[in-house]
This record gives C-alpha cells, sequence and structure tokens, in this order.
C-alpha cells in the first residue's frame, strides 16, 4: 500500500494487476472503434455516398446503442460484468471480420455498413453500463478519478488519434478492406485479456423468496432507475443538459468534419484522421491533468462549463479553409470535453448507490444519447440545404447558452457546495446508497422532512440542499 501512495496520483490504479489486464483489453477495443469509425466512413466515400449516406451508417450505431443500453443496465446490476465484456468483445471481432469480407470480396453496400454499425451500438449499449459498475469493484474510491482519467487519455489517444491513424494507414496501403479484418484481429488482444481476469461477485444483495419472472423484474430494476434518476436533482439536471447538448453537436461532428475535410481543406483520409487524433490528443491531455489532482470542488459547475464552453470552436470548422485551424479547434474541444467526462464518470461512481451504478450509467447513456439518431439524421440534410458552415455554427453557439440555462435552473452550485467529494470516505451521515435506491429516504440532494424530536438521525434536514 505504501509504495502504491508513493506513486503519481494519476498512475496509482496501475499497482492493480487485475486493472492493468483491464487497460490493455480497453486499450484494443478502443484502438479497433477508432480505426472502425474512419474505415467506415471512407468506405462509405468509396462507395460515391453523400453526407445523407454517411448519416444513414452513423444513425445504425446510435439506435442499437439507444435500443440495448436501458437492457445492459439491468443485466450489468445482475450478471458478473467481466462476462458481458468477453461477450461483447466477441461479438466486436465477428462484426469487423464480416466488414472485411464483404469489402474484400466488392460487395459491400451502405445498408450493410448501417447494420454492423447498429450491432455495433448493441454491443456498445452493453459494454458501457458493464464497464463503469465494474471499475468500483476492482479499486478503492480514492483511485477512481484517476482510473477514469486513464480511460479519459486511452479513449482519445486509442479511438481518436491510433485508431484512425492506423485505419488511414491501411487504407493507403490496400483499402478500408484491410483496415476492418486488422481490427477484428486486434479484438482477440481484448478478449484475452479479460479472459486473465478474475470474474468478481455483483455488488448487489437479492431478497430471498419466489422468484419473480425475468421480464417483470426487468421492469421493475428499470422502474427504480428512473425514479432515481428523476427525484435526484444534480443527476437529472446534467442528463437534461446533456440530451439537448447531444442533439445539437455530435451530429455535425461525427457526419459533416470528414466533408469539411474534404471540401474545404482539400484533404483526404490521412487529413481527416489527424483532425480526429487532435481532438483525441486534447482529450488525452486534459483527462490527464484532471486526473492528477484532486476533484475540484466546483465539480459540476466546471463539469457544465467545459461540455458547453467547449463547443465555441466548433463554429470555426465550417468557414475555415486551413486544415491547421481544424485541428487546433478539435484539440481544444476535446481537451474540455474529455476532462470534463472524467468528472463525470467520478461523479457517478462516488454518488451513485453501488447496486443502482449499472442501471444509472446506462440511463446516463440512453438519457443523454436519446437524440442520438436524430442528430445523426438530420445533420446530413443541414450540412447539404444550409451547408456547413450554419451547422457548425449552430453546434458551436448552442450549447454555452444551454450550459448557463442549466447551472441557473438547477442550482448545481449550491449542490456541489453541500455534498463535497474528496479522497476521504463518503459522510456517513449522508442519506445515500442502499436507501436512497430502495426509495426509504430521499436522495441527498433533495429536501425532505427533519425526523422527529426523538434523538434520532437529524442527517437528514441537514443535507437538503433543494
Amino acid at each position: 500500500m505504501t509504495s502504491v501512495t508513493r506513486m503519481p496520483r494519476a498512475l496509482r490504479p496501475f499497482g492493480s494487476g487485475q486493472y492493468r489486464l483491464l487497460v490493455v483489453a480497453l486499450a484494443a477495443s478502443l484502438l479497433s472503434a477508432g480505426a472502425w469509425i474512419v474505415a467506415a466512413a471512407w468506405q462509405v466515400i468509396e462507395l460515391g455516398g453523400t453526407p445523407i449516406d454517411l448519416s444513414i451508417v452513423a444513425v445504425g450505431a446510435s439506435l442499437g446503442l439507444v435500443a440495448a443500453v436501458l437492457v445492459g443496465g439491468v443485466v450489468a446490476d445482475r450478471v458478473p460484468q467481466r462476462r458481458i465484456l468477453l461477450v461483447v468483445e466477441v461479438v466486436r471481432a465477428a462484426v469487423f471480420a464480416a466488414a472485411g469480407w464483404l469489402a474484400a470480396a466488392g460487395a459491400i453496400e451502405v445498408w450493410h455498413l448501417a447494420v454492423l454499425s447498429f450491432v455495433l451500438g448493441v454491443a456498445d449499449g452493453f459494454f458501457y453500463p458493464a464497464y463503469s459498475a465494474w471499475l468500483p469493484a476492482l479499486l478503492p474510491a480514492e483511485q477512481l478519478l484517476a482510473a477514469n482519467g486513464v480511460e479519459g487519455v486511452l479513449r482519445p489517444v486509442a479511438q481518436n488519434a491510433a485508431g484512425p491513424a492506423l485505419a488511414s494507414l491501411l487504407i493507403a496501403v490496400q483499402g478500408p478492406w484491410l483496415s476492418f479484418l486488422v481490427v477484428a484481429g486486434l479484438q482477440v488482444v481484448a478478449v484475452g485479456a479479460l479472459g486473465l481476469m478474475r470474474t468478481t461477485a455483483v455488488r448487489r444483495e437479492f431478497e430471498e423468496g419466489t422468484p419473480t419472472h425475468p421480464a417483470r423484474q426487468m421492469f421493475v430494476d428499470l422502474r427504480d432507475g428512473f425514479a432515481y434518476l428523476l427525484r435526484t436533482r444534480w443527476l437529472f439536471a446534467t442528463l437534461a443538459f446533456s440530451i439537448l447538448l447531444v442533439l445539437v453537436v455530435i451530429g455535425p461532428i461525427e457526419v459533416l468534419i470528414p466533408f469539411a475535410v474534404r471540401d474545404q481543406a482539400g484533404g483526404g483520409a490521412g487529413e481527416f484522421a489527424l483532425v480526429l487524433a487532435a481532438f483525441g490528443l486534447g482529450g488525452a491531455v486534459g483527462s490527464l491533468l484532471v486526473s492528477s489532482f484532486r476533484l475540484p470542488r466546483r465539480y459540476l459547475t466546471l463539469m457544465i462549463i467545459a461540455w458547453g464552453f467547449g463547443c465555441i470552436p466548433l463554429a470555426v470548422i465550417g468557414v475555415t479553409p486551413w486544415l491547421w485551424v481544424m485541428v487546433v479547434a478539435t484539440f481544444i474541444v476535446g481537451f474540455l470535453f474529455d476532462a470534463a467526462q472524467v468528472v463525470w464518470g467520478t461523479l457517478l461512481q462516488r454518488r451513485v448507490p453501488p447496486a443502482m451504478l449499472g442501471r444509472v450509467s446506462s440511463l446516463d447513456f440512453f438519457v443523454s444519447l436519446a437524440l442520438m439518431p436524430l442528430s445523426m439524421a438530420i445533420a446530413g440534410p443541414v450540412g447539404e440545404w444550409l451547408g456547413l458552415a450554419p451547422a457548425f455554427l449552430i453546434a458551436g453557439l448552442v450549447p454555452p447558452l444551454l450550459a448557463v440555462i442549466t447551472l441557473a435552473a438547477a442550482r448545481l452550485g449550491e449542490d456541489e457546495l453541500a455534498h463535497p467529494l474528496d479522497d476521504g470516505p463518503m459522510d456517513p451521515t449522508q442519506v445515500t446508497g442502499a436507501e436512497a435506491a430502495a426509495g426509504f429516504a430521499a436522495p441527498v440532494d433533495e429536501r425532505h422532512e427533519p425526523p422527529p424530536a426523538t434523538g434520532g438521525r437529524d442527517g437528514g434536514a441537514r443535507e437538503g440542499s433543494g
């Protein structure tokens, strides 16, 4: 323990051998995902596709994620998370192999890519809740911020930088088909690393008695998760902000940037990969910076501001003819987005009861990404009918306004001051954990009546900030 505490804060999770294996699996999976983004986009372009065609492919992935993530959250709270991740990585390997075979045979079409993207989205819908629920079972609470920082570094570096760079190199050598087949091989690494890890028990106690029908129990679990979301103000406000942010931003980023690179800067797959790499590098720097320090005192305020005002550089992408300006803009966006994401992941793992974490993580993805298919679907037509400049202008200037409204309306500043998160143990007087999850007590950020004057616990009234 002493040797671990002497390590830099951002590296302390690596003292766990199980965590090191998880990082290997995560890195291989993210590298494959990043290569898929570029390979699929350029496969559409090689087929003579338009922004609308690329929207169809992107919508497939987002629909799969939204369709599966709620079920994925319920499963993550009931099935050992390692088993879920193993199945997910095997499915992803099969999808990449199928895309490579179709492309190599010259038989691939846009609808094939859309269907395969849908399957990948379904796999992601099971992956994220399981990963989020498993991490606190592998590491102590004081190392979660650093672990989320590691993920925040890996995700942009592998998914937005190394993966796209690998795909662009393989596309230049042969074509998208080679990229698809290579990343299918990378999934073997992820499966192998997870196979070496130990299975941990689900951090949830189930009631004894007559078992409930699985379909009914799933409904009950989802109902409890939604109830927790609706009565927890900081969680509800952040996700309401996220759903609007996704609607405005994700479509232009995922669908229109390849065409901005091609039409305004005269670039190809390599230049597109460079723009994605800048986004990834910015995210890595932001994640590493946040994970190297304590959780900020104003964690909710800084998180919302970073997400909202971090979108402003997107307004430049639609008007600049210079590739380097696009690179700088995406670097800044990635820096602020991923820095805030590290705080958000840690916030969920610290303030959400362990028995609810899988469902709340899935609700996080479901609610915040519910409008992602719509954003993908309208980005292509908006880019064609209005032009790239208006689309990116909207993406850059609307989010800051949403951030200011969210902070003021939900009074998140009051909540974060009332509920500080540091590296120490949680305040035992807070009304949280299983009581709040089960509905026997109000969440920590909601006003509720003080207990009768019987000398009992008085933490409930003191914790209310509504």
